[in-house]
């Protein structure tokens, strides 16, 4: 595997790409959302999350693997997801 990040396919399934990804996840409640949202920042820095942090390299592909977005950070894109569910 070549490439510096982990992030997650389609599929679910970890692989390595030489680019960061764009967003980031919570593998246990299945969310996606911005690295800089305020509420995976207070998780983060009150010591829980990262155990369980995943990263995307897009919403589609997030999405795709089963994650549905941050009601904080991407509020109009979970409208979307909410009234679709």
């Amino acid at each position: 595997m070549t490439g510096r990040y982990v992030l997650l396919g389609a599929d679910g399934r970890p692989y390595r790409s030489p680019v960061p990804g764009t967003l980031g996840g919570y593998r246990r409640a299945r969310i996606y959302g911005r690295l800089d949202c305020p509420s995976a920042l207070r998780a983060i820095a009150a010591g829980g999350y990262v155990r369980h942090r995943v990263f995307f390299p897009d919403a589609t592909t997030a999405r795709a693997a089963g994650y549905r977005p941050c009601a904080v950070c991407l509020p109009e894109e979970y409208r979307i997801w909410r009234q679709r569910a």
